[in-house]
């Protein structure tokens, strides 16, 4: 082996010896301060669960404007609650041709086919009117106390 050889052999040896020593010394280090700064975290499980808990939920059926579901409902909801709540909106300024509540001239014919024919518009739809006035929740009882109200405004 040559001088050259040997001194890089030495140089190399010791920085690698060097090395070793540094990665120790690091090591021990970091263990102690693993050690002494592992901090136990207490999980209050009753705060997690009201943080995370749903803001609201799922209603299988039809919902009434009331909030209670359709097979809930105790009784009908009377026409003139029905009108104020839906109908009201386009029968009150006569929105897209809607007779007016009230306006006997507008609701004389109408009145003239009858009550079932009434119903069946009501029910189905007619013209602009979508079928029972956008209360899809309304039964068929309530759609018949909206009409029979305002056709009692009409007399």
């Amino acid at each position: 082996m040559s001088q050259q050889d040997k001194a890089f052999f030495s140089t190399f040896v010791g920085v690698l010896g060097f090395l070793v020593v540094l990665a120790v010394v690091f090591l021990v280090i970091a263990k102690s301060v693993s050690k002494e700064d592992q901090v136990t975290v207490k999980v209050d499980e009753k705060a997690v669960a009201e943080r995370i808990k749903p803001v609201g939920e799922v209603t299988v059926g039809t919902a009434t404007p009331a909030g209670a579901t359709a097979d809930s409902a105790a009784a009908p909801r009377s026409g003139e609650e029905v009108v104020t709540a839906v109908c009201g909106m386009c029968h009150t300024a006569g929105v897209a041709g809607a007779p007016k509540i009230g306006d006997k001239a507008a609701w004389a014919p109408r009145i003239a086919q009858g009550e079932n024919v009434l119903l069946q518009h009501a029910t189905n739809g007619i013209r602009a009117m979508p079928p029972k006035g956008t209360c899809a929740a309304c039964s068929e009882q309530e759609i018949k106390n909206a009409i029979e109200y305002m056709v009692s405004k009409a007399k």
